[in-house]
């Protein structure tokens, strides 16, 4: 798409040519690791995860076992994947505690825990979660919830240099969930916040003194001004696509890169992949106008200097709550007669796009899952968006739904068998804009979910049909005939990140809180492990003393959680584990704790229908962020408190009393009278399950 026209603004590519990489190849270690070593989230700069190592194979896979367990006293999602170098484990949870592990027992060497303030919980769309860490040299590094970026001794676990991403004080809901990376000697961090309102940018950091060395915003300057960074030059290329008013101005616009950003070391070019828009309805954000640069793109970046290179945007004017923040993976692929050097992708959408990593230029996209918003595409890669989709106070079933056909889940790649491998889900949702919206501070920012009582019953109507279609699979996409290889079908949403080997292994987490290995080439089941809980991260492996290892944080929750907690009472589960395995391994999980069975019965609904109402919909605005749509999952699922837990509703919300839970005080933001109105709510929506 290199040359396209800018008012198309799906792509854009700079005449000026990559500058020289920041380190050769063959001197930078995270570019060629030693094969029984991962010491960067997708292993290497292509970010394939994928390794060289064969002692485990299709012919005794089903010898695996535990060799060692670590407890990780919590019941939040655990999302990271694990790094491993010289004999360690290092490992990061919810909060960004960190430790240093004996990757042969498991005993612990270090651990830092840098105090994140629990009053940040309420900004992490989905849970105070991190998603890894990076390395470099003898520097562990981690990116905390409230933007702080710390580098580690890896041996001592003593902080080096701690630097600010964003301050406190910016207006903006930021939060980081997401890894650091490292790319030779920066370290590249993004941020979450998208759902509450952000003006997305992305920073590079001197790994070796923590100096910002360049920063680059990737929505426009609200107040059309430079900023004096490395976007300035394209300030005017983001501003042609955003309406003269809007609440884009005051909200940022969102295009926050909360998870993957990728590297390629020989164009020295860093790829960024953005977020959501915000608010989500292109309505009041931008008055129904224009494209919205930089929102659901993927921006390629002078890894120098942060210059603009190129970009293609998957969903011009994105209003739906999808994200283009999945995995990217590097490959060179023959493709037409000739070999390509690709950029991969599979964002929320449901397409799995092919770009060449040069220019930008759409190659190829094909969708894997049934969708209704794209009729195809224009001779340059631009999408042809369906005007179905797009929403007014008219409903409109939007397929796939705000959980997206692959959310953050990694995705993995085989240069064997020349597949993609990630999990996919199936879904819709009902848009409708919500009439006189106003934006609300730090909270869920959307504009949308105005169903009036007149609406009430074509939306049950439409969701019906939403519900009927939702599948889940782990899909083996092949990227150059553009199709589905193979699927197996699993259970629902909020399946694990892939892994893939060299003898031909697929490693992934399953929804029936299982670890298994399949078939690489078929999808075929070769062995599996319960975990007692879902593993939604993603696995690596390593070799210590001639011995392959396999390691996986299994710890059920985080967004998927959320919405499938809301598909009926949740599984029983342990508490997070990270679990390390070996052939032969003789280690045993101890019994799963006794489930709590059925909810607690909720107490009657006292409350009018007007202050129900009232309560359903500030809850939309201020819980259902944490607590799940319609008061359905989440983090914890509302319509099954005890007696005990209603009894201190008002404590809980507006005195902060499980501060050290997550779950600070709303005291800032809503009144006794509205805390008391969303309890009804939940009251109301607990007894309608109860079939009242």
């Amino acid at each position: 798409m290199a040359g396209c026209v800018i008012a198309l603004a799906a792509c854009q590519s700079a005449s000026t040519p990559p500058t020289t990489a920041m380190a050769a190849i063959s001197t930078d270690p995270l570019a060629n690791p030693a094969p029984g070593e991962w010491t960067s989230d997708g292993r290497d700069y292509t970010a394939q995860r994928y390794s060289p190592l064969t002692q485990v194979n299709a012919q005794n896979v089903n010898q695996l076992g535990l060799a060692w367990y670590a407890d990780l006293d919590t019941y939040r999602g655990v999302e990271a994947t694990p790094l491993y170098a010289d004999g360690v484990l290092y490992n990061t949870l919810a909060w960004n505690i960190t430790t240093a592990y004996d990757a042969r027992t498991g005993a612990v060497l270090w651990t830092y825990d840098p105090e994140t303030p629990r009053e940040f919980g309420r900004l992490a769309c989905c849970e105070p979660v991190s998603r890894g860490l990076a390395m470099h040299g003898d520097k562990v590094v981690i990116a905390t919830l409230d933007g702080r970026l710390i580098a580690l001794d890896k041996n001592t676990g003593q902080p080096v240099w701690t630097s600010r991403t964003f301050e406190l004080d910016s207006g903006y809901a930021y939060s980081i969930t997401g890894a650091p990376r490292v790319f030779g000697d920066l370290v590249v961090v993004g941020q979450s916040g998208g759902d509450l309102g952000v003006r997305g940018f992305v920073s590079a950091f001197d790994i070796n003194t923590g100096e910002e060395v360049w920063k680059f915003f990737l929505t426009p300057s609200p107040t059309d001004t430079p900023d004096g960074e490395a976007s300035d030059s394209v300030n005017a290329l983001m501003r042609a696509t955003w309406a003269d008013t809007g609440l884009w101005r005051e909200l940022g616009g969102g295009a926050n890169p909360w998870d993957a950003i990728a590297y390629d070391p020989d164009l020295n070019l860093v790829y960024v992949g953005t977020g959501n828009s915000v608010p989500h309805a292109r309505f009041y954000r931008s008055n129904n106008e224009g494209d919205n640069l930089f929102v659901c793109s993927i921006v390629a970046l002078d890894a120098t200097s942060g210059e603009y290179r190129w970009h293609y945007q998957m969903n011009p004017g994105e209003e739906w709550d999808w994200t283009c923040t999945q995995s990217m993976i590097a490959a060179d692929l023959e493709i037409g007669g000739r070999t390509r050097q690709v950029l991969m992708q599979a964002p929320k959408n449901g397409f799995f796009y092919v770009l060449d990593r040069v220019t930008g230029e759409f190659i190829q996209a094909g969708a894997h899952v049934f969708q209704n918003w794209n009729e195809g595409f224009e001779a340059d890669g631009r999408p042809i968006t369906s005007e179905q989709v797009r929403y007014g106070e008219d409903l409109r079933l939007v397929a796939p739904g705000p959980g997206g056909a692959h959310n953050w889940f990694p995705m993995a790649f085989s240069p064997r068998t020349g597949l993609a491998y990630f999990p996919a889900y199936q879904s819709a949702f009902v848009f409708a804009i919500q009439p006189g919206w106003t934006p609300q501070p730090m909270r869920s920012n959307s504009g949308w979910g105005g169903f009036g009582p007149a609406q009430a019953a074509r939306r049950g109507e439409l969701m019906a049909e939403a519900n009927a279609m939702e599948k889940a699979w782990l899909t083996a996409w092949d990227p150059v005939a553009n199709r589905i290889a193979w699927q197996v079908e699993l259970p629902r949403h909020g399946n694990g990140g892939v892994m893939a080997t060299a003898s031909d292994l697929v490693f992934a987490g399953t929804t029936r809180q299982t670890f298994v290995a399949f078939d690489a080439r078929n999808g075929r089941e070769l062995w599996e492990f319960p975990t007692q809980s879902a593993p939604v991260a993603g696995a690596i492996t390593y070799e210590l003393d001639g011995v392959q290892y396999i390691a996986i944080n299994a710890g059920w929750g985080g967004g998927a959680a959320q919405i499938e907690r809301g598909a009926g009472i949740e599984m029983p589960r342990a508490p997070a584990r990270l679990l390390v395995f070996r052939l032969g391994g003789t280690q045993q999980l101890p019994p799963l704790p006794a489930n709590a069975s059925a909810p607690p019965e909720p107490p009657p609904l006292r409350a009018s229908e007007a202050v129900v109402a009232q309560g359903q919909l500030l809850f939309a605005q201020t819980c259902a962020v944490c607590h799940g749509q319609n008061a359905i999952g989440g983090v914890k699922d509302l319509r099954h408190m005890s007696a005990e837990t209603h009894a201190a509703f008002n404590a809980i919300v507006l005195d902060g009393i499980y501060l050290e839970k997550g779950m600070a005080s709303f005291a800032d933001l809503i009144t006794r009278e509205e805390s008391d109105a969303i309890h009804a709510y939940v009251i109301a929506r607990a007894n309608e399950d109860w079939g009242r």
